[in-house]
């Protein structure tokens, strides 16, 4: 299928018609026509940009979406309104993106990579833990990160009661008197970093986002936003759902790369 085309089903999720399971039925219950000809079949490729997508003869408008990667920076909350907060994500944004919604959620206290778009499919794709996206994180614990909790944080540690999936640790070196490391996990558990530590008898000083699935922060500075090239998004749009977590690994630390075009609560 080319890069601009998508199927009937999707196109009406994606614009707001419906959800994918009811969009299911609107095709199938033949009340969908595309250029003006009924189509019963979900799958069929559609060009948003050219074909006319009608449900019960009314026309549905593709809608613009945008992409903000966005470097959050410490202090501020990814919530859009908080009375508690001195500073929401909003707050250092255009006003014109003031729609948009934030994909995942970082605490206060985490800075780093965070997508907001108004892509509702994409932000599904991005968060349900079916599709089990990698989200890659730079680390300063106190204390030294000994072999057997290393172990112990790629194998899965109990927190809250339940064991976390396996993780990858990376770059693990002694820096003053903590230890500086990346982790990579692919859940999206509430402080979820922060509460592995502490099951290891570490403490989270310092915690950064730097990739999320394909994204990666690269040399973006804290309070700076970019759009999302079409690479990124098509990439992004390909994540496959029910993928299991890769094995452990010593190398390839996706921190590192550095970004080209600059301009669920997991930390």
């Amino acid at each position: 299928m080319q890069n601009n085309l998508i199927r009937l089903q999707v196109f009406l999720s994606r614009n707001g018609v419906c959800s994918r399971r009811k969009a299911l039925g609107l095709v199938t219950g033949g009340r969908v026509s595309v250029n003006g000809r009924p189509v019963v079949e979900p799958s069929t490729p559609v060009d948003p940009a050219k074909d006319k997508i009608c449900v019960d003869g009314k026309a549905v408008a593709a809608k613009a979406y945008t992409y903000i990667l966005f470097n959050k920076p410490q202090g501020c909350v990814t919530t859009r309104e908080d009375r508690f907060a001195e500073k929401t994500v909003f707050d250092l944004l255009p006003a014109e993106f003031r729609h948009l919604v934030p994909v995942g959620r970082l605490d206060k206290d985490t800075e780093g990579l965070l997508l907001l778009t108004n892509d509702g499919d994409l932000t599904h794709r991005l968060t349900h833990p079916s599709f089990g996206v990698d989200k890659t994180y730079r680390v300063k614990m106190t204390g030294t990160l000994e072999a057997k909790d290393r172990e112990a944080l790629e194998k899965g540690v109990v927190i809250e009661g339940r064991r976390t999936a396996p993780a990858r640790v990376q770059d693990v070196r002694r820096s003053g008197g903590g230890t500086e490391l990346t982790i990579t996990i692919h859940e999206g558990r509430k402080r979820q970093v922060r509460l592995m530590a502490a099951a290891v008898g570490r403490k989270v000083i310092y915690l950064q986002r730097v990739a999320q699935g394909p994204l990666r922060l690269g040399g973006l500075q804290a309070g700076r936003w970019r759009e999302l090239t079409g690479n990124e998004i098509q990439g992004l749009r390909k994540i496959p759902a029910g993928r299991r977590f890769p094995r452990v690994s010593r190398g390839n630390n996706p921190g590192a790369a550095e970004e080209k075009n600059s301009g669920r609560q997991s930390g």
